[in-house]
């Protein structure tokens, strides 16, 4: 069969005309898949940033002795970890940095934040639009009329209580009764003397009673105080609770649940060394609120839970002039784990915080 003359030409000119009509769409989609992967690419690092923040924000919620949360450092802190990510002149507005504490009935939906109480929670919109540090200009989207894009992510982060003791968490192994720790102010402070008497800031007893208990082996020496007040609890301590049916798992210490353990004679010289090291310092106490009120290395006692004090100085000089001073107080401690249910605070140790955690 012939072809009339021209026959391929036309068809030449068709799929052309064609190619030209289709080309601008296809170039604007391309434009618009360009600009998406750079505005994408902009979101994550800022996402990142922001989640990153609140983190290390986090941690500066940890109060002061006295209750008193510094929550200048908390948003000077989130500041500075943003501009060394985002750059030194990118903006944190005072009203997209939220700090509250998280409602546990939301903290698996849209967490709302309160007011009162300690405050455990950071929240922080970083934003490029026309209220902070401008919207993000377009490359080849701006042949479509896109010339400019905004952008705002918000991350949130909870100050964890703990409640499991794991190895390497700071413990000071002298006991307080339930009552005498209630009765004592927070940011209290008191001395521990080697007779078992507890004397308040002005000198005045404070009823109950103190004594060195063994966490751990129900034989501990001098020695394995020492070590233990240096160095936390350690993974032979747990060995032994478990070993003696004291603790269900040899991995941690349960706050929530309780335990019996065995009493020592006291302060002891023995202990000056190791005691006058950890001056400074933060560490968790067992509370008692049974004893078979025996005396010494003969007492027991049954721990209920655990709280804070700091260690603030001591003098080993005989014993009615031998004592610890400590003050009620809080701690961070990253040994230690919090419960895997966020909603349920019951659980935990209300003054020693852990690790933050994302969880928006």
């Amino acid at each position: 069969m012939s072809r009339k003359p021209g026959f391929n030409h036309r068809r030449r000119g068709a799929i052309a005309a064609l190619f030209a009509l289709l080309l601008i769409p296809m170039l604007g989609l391309v434009a618009l898949a360009v600009d998406y992967g750079y505005l994408l690419t902009l979101r994550n690092d800022l996402q990142r940033t922001a989640d990153h923040a609140v983190l290390a924000a986090a941690q500066d919620l940890v109060p002061n002795a006295d209750g008193v949360q510094n929550l200048t450092a908390v948003r000077a802190t989130l500041r500075a970890y943003v501009q060394e990510n985002a750059g030194d002149d990118f903006v944190v507005i005072d009203n997209d940095i939220e700090i509250g504490r998280y409602d546990p009935a939301t903290i698996y939906s849209s967490v709302n934040l309160l007011n009162d109480g300690i405050l455990d929670t950071v929240r922080v919109t970083l934003r490029r639009d026309d209220v902070a540090n401008s919207s993000v200009s377009l490359f080849f989207a701006r042949v479509l009329g896109f010339e400019e894009a905004d952008l705002r992510v918000t991350a949130t982060a909870v100050l964890q209580k703990g409640r499991y003791l794991e190895p390497g968490v700071g413990v000071l192994p002298i006991v307080i009764s339930q009552n005498a720790w209630n009765s004592l102010e927070q940011d209290e402070v008191w001395r521990i003397y080697s007779d078992g008497k507890i004397k308040d800031d002005e000198g005045d007893n404070v009823p109950g009673n103190w004594g060195t208990v063994d966490i751990g082996a129900d034989n501990n020496s001098t020695s394995d105080l020492r070590d233990q007040i240096r160095e936390g609890l350690r993974q032979s301590d747990l060995n032994e609770l478990h070993d003696d049916d004291v603790i269900a798992s040899s991995d941690y210490i349960d706050s929530d649940q309780s335990m019996w353990v065995d009493g020592d004679t006291g302060l002891s010289s023995g202990m000056k060394s190791a005691v006058e090291d950890v001056h400074g310092t933060s560490k968790l106490v067992p509370i008692y609120s049974n004893t078979n009120n025996a005396g010494g290395d003969g007492a027991q006692y049954k721990i209920t839970g655990w709280a804070v004090v700091q260690v603030l100085d001591s003098k080993f000089a005989g014993s009615k002039n031998t004592y610890i001073e400590v003050q009620k107080s809080y701690t961070y401690d990253r040994n230690l784990k919090p419960p895997s249910d966020l909603s349920d605070t019951g659980d935990m140790i209300e003054t020693a915080f852990t690790t933050p955690a994302l969880i928006e």
